[in-house]
């Protein structure tokens, strides 16, 4: 029995072609918009349409209190955030609550400020600050080693 090759069909072809697309372009963004790097100053996620960034601010010694700039970016909807309310820092395995939050009251696209958190009494090896949106399943997770606190 003698087998007969078909040509693949130019939609068959167009199909791989697309999938092959759109793989590539969701590792893409998945990579892009996931979790920075632990040692990174600015650390950035963006997770349903929502853009966060994150910067420690250097802990001088002394500092009673240690500072984080925090910028919330939406595409629609409103940033109805209480970021005193829904923020941990976790230091040594301990949560530590911020102490305040000044800067952009809730609502709007944008928003702007500084969240506070008591200092440690000794700079750690490595620190992460969660921060919960309603909505999201997770928390958002920065993590700074030692290296990206000073």
């Amino acid at each position: 029995m003698k087998t007969i090759a078909r040509p693949v069909p130019q939609a068959a072809w167009r199909l791989l072609a697309a999938t092959v697309v759109v793989a590539a372009a969701v590792g893409w963004f998945t990579s892009a918009h996931a979790q920075s790097e632990t040692g990174s100053a600015t650390q950035t996620t963006a997770v349903q349409g929502v853009t966060m960034k994150v910067t420690p601010q250097p802990l001088a010694s002394g500092a009673t209190e240690w500072e984080f700039k925090v910028s919330l970016d939406a595409h629609s909807g409103s940033l109805d955030d209480d970021l005193a309310k829904t923020s941990a820092l976790v230091v040594n395995g301990k949560e530590i609550a911020p102490t305040a939050w000044n800067g952009a009251a809730s609502g709007g696209h944008h928003r702007e400020g500084v969240l506070r958190f008591p200092a440690p009494a000794e700079p750690p090896a490595a620190v992460e600050l969660r921060i919960r949106r309603a909505g999201e399943s997770e928390p958002r997770v920065f993590r700074w080693d030692a290296a990206g606190l000073r």
